[in-house]
């Protein structure tokens, strides 16, 4: 990654660590990591931590393993390496020594309590903070290298789609479904995967987050399909829900309903717009309709290195929307043990409203005819 780039986000950590009363963030591998560093660390059971000061200074413990790593990155950088043979401890006391007694922010939402605590018994129990809060501004406007990669995550998706639904057939078990989604996303460059996908028929559609099975798709069954390919760190989450052979006037009732609020979430979101405000009138949609009580999760959340990040689109969440933005808006309706309805978009905030990634067709769709 260009260096350029990683002094310019690390100088802007700086800034959020000062703005917060920090004396820096202590981050473990993860989607901040990667995004300060361009390094892909997996996180296990050897601690491996980077820390960025106020003063934008790099500091890093780390396995002795990952030293030419980690190096090839960062060969100035104030690291101190530990070995398996020896464990950790001295390495954390060796970086609080360099530091001072100084309070550190942490990523509560991601740090582990092995990690924590190990930081706690060197610099001491008040000095270290959840800053999960203060980091938020630090990745959620996207720059036009991002969106580019999101972009080309989500186009590698839809072309994936667009071949496993034409090849649907009754019969075709879920799990049957997600493997040919799978294999055409590879086909098409895909990294991997931004998630396990999920593929659902009839009843189980009524569970958002249900497990694929051995379940085959009969006619008039609901086939909700949510996936996302990864490309160069970012992820896509799409979904699309279709029907098999035929669909009955009630289920195409409720279709047209969560299409009309996904409709109506993309044609609000735009600069200036809350979180809140997005939800409660994509919401608004579905419970001005006879399906109300189908009703069971938020309009969305962000999109980018993590497959679910700030800003989360939901009730309560005032913070406004703003150009770089990426996010869902995924409106749905679920009847427990008939069916369950739910389109996904993937769409930028731009400087003037809002533009969606994805492109694949939201039209009421028969497949396996």
């Amino acid at each position: 990654m260009d260096k350029s780039v990683l002094h310019k986000r690390i100088g802007r950590a700086a800034e959020l660590a000062a703005e917060s009363g920090l004396a820096g963030f202590a981050f473990v591998p993860g989607p901040n990591f990667l995004y300060l560093t361009g390094l892909n660390f997996h996180l296990m059971e050897r601690p491996t931590l980077l820390v960025v000061t106020a003063q934008a200074d790099v500091l890093g413990v780390m396995p002795e393993l990952e030293r030419l790593k980690w190096t090839g990155t960062f060969p100035d950088a104030r690291t101190f390496y530990w070995q398996d043979s020896d464990g950790f401890e001295a390495a954390f006391g060796t970086l609080a020594a360099e530091l001072g007694p100084v309070a550190l922010g942490v990523e509560g939402d991601r740090m582990r309590v092995f990690e924590g605590d190990a930081l706690r018994r060197v610099f001491g129990g008040d000095q270290v903070s959840d800053a999960s809060a203060s980091l938020v501004p630090l990745r959620i406007c996207k720059d036009a290298d991002e969106i580019d990669r999101l972009a080309r995550a989500i186009v590698i998706s839809e072309q994936a789609l667009g071949e496993t639904l034409d090849g649907v057939r009754i019969g075709d078990t879920e799990r049957s479904i997600v493997a040919r989604l799978q294999a055409a996303m590879l086909a098409h460059d895909a990294h991997g995967f931004a998630f396990s996908p999920i593929a659902l028929v009839g009843g189980k559609a009524a569970n958002p987050h249900g497990m694929p099975d051995d379940t085959p798709i009969a006619a008039g069954d609901a086939l909700l399909i949510d996936f996302g390919a990864h490309f160069a760190g970012f992820n896509a989450d799409i979904t699309r829900t279709t029907f098999c052979g035929h669909v009955s006037d009630e289920h195409a009732a409720i279709y047209e309903t969560v299409l009309a609020a996904n409709e109506t979430g993309r044609a609000t979101a735009a600069p200036g717009v809350t979180a809140d405000q997005l939800d409660t009138t994509t919401t608004a949609v579905l419970k001005a309709s006879s399906f109300a009580d189908l009703i069971v999760h938020k309009t969305g959340h962000g999109l980018g290195l993590d497959v679910h990040e700030a800003p989360y689109i939901m009730v309560g969440n005032h913070q406004e929307l703003a150009a770089g933005m990426v996010l869902t808006i995924e409106p749905g309706l679920y009847r427990e043990g008939d069916v369950g309805i739910r389109i996904e978009d993937n769409v930028v905030i731009t400087d003037d409203g809002a533009r969606s990634l994805t492109q694949f067709d939201r039209s009421l769709r028969i497949v396996g005819a």
